[in-house]
């Protein structure tokens, strides 16, 4: 779909407030949830065709954490939130009150805090998209993936015909309490083609 790469700075800024407001509502959750001072900032917001975004989240032969979610209402398609193991582990270790570096595997404590931190993450996303747009959109339970990113970003998990290959790639930035250190993860919104052509003529400008 060539709208996707024709995009004018003003319309992606579009997105990057429409993100950013997300981002702010997830932050104020977060922060509740952990009694921790949590920032989340959006360096950056590409579009690009799914075959692409892998190198946009990092090596594919990289371990991350993907919470997968369907997107339900007057947009479909998929979502993800993912997290290189690294920023997973701290984030366990912080949604679970533990020392820094307590962390190095995954049990069901810990993938059950990076589900809940991934639906808080998409449904503050989704929430500021449906404000933008008008629409109702709805999440799903979310499921959790812990692979190889080459391996996540496939069909396999995304099961996404020809179609339906353009991605919304929201880097996700987190900034706990007075710690200098940044949690890198990154949302993805895998629209299908009906609900991608009505995000584009919502962003559309004069």
């Amino acid at each position: 779909m060539e709208d996707a790469r024709g995009l004018k700075e003003l319309q992606l800024d579009a997105l990057r407030e429409v993100a950013n407001i997300g981002a702010g509502h997830a932050a104020t959750a977060l922060s509740q949830m952990t009694n921790q001072t949590i920032m989340i900032s959006v360096p950056e917001v590409n579009v690009r065709p799914l075959e692409e975004v892998t190198d946009l989240v990092g090596s594919p032969d990289g371990v991350i954490a993907a919470v997968l979610m369907q997107m339900m209402g007057d947009l479909t398609g998929r979502t993800l939130v993912l997290f290189p193991e690294a920023s997973a582990f701290r984030l366990c270790d912080i949604l679970l009150g533990r020392p820094h570096g307590t962390t190095t595997e995954f049990g069901v404590m810990e993938q059950s805090g990076l589900k809940e931190v991934g639906n808080i993450l998409v449904s503050a996303y989704m929430n500021a998209l449906s404000d933008f747009m008008g629409m109702m959109l709805v999440p799903s339970v979310p499921g959790l993936v812990i692979d190889l990113a080459g391996a996540i970003l496939t069909t396999t998990y995304l099961n996404f015909g020809h179609e339906r290959d353009f991605v919304f790639c929201v880097e996700t930035s987190f900034h706990v309490g007075g710690a200098s250190e940044r949690l890198q993860g990154h949302f993805l919104l895998l629209p299908d083609m009906p609900s991608l052509r009505a995000i584009f003529d919502a962003i559309r400008l004069p």
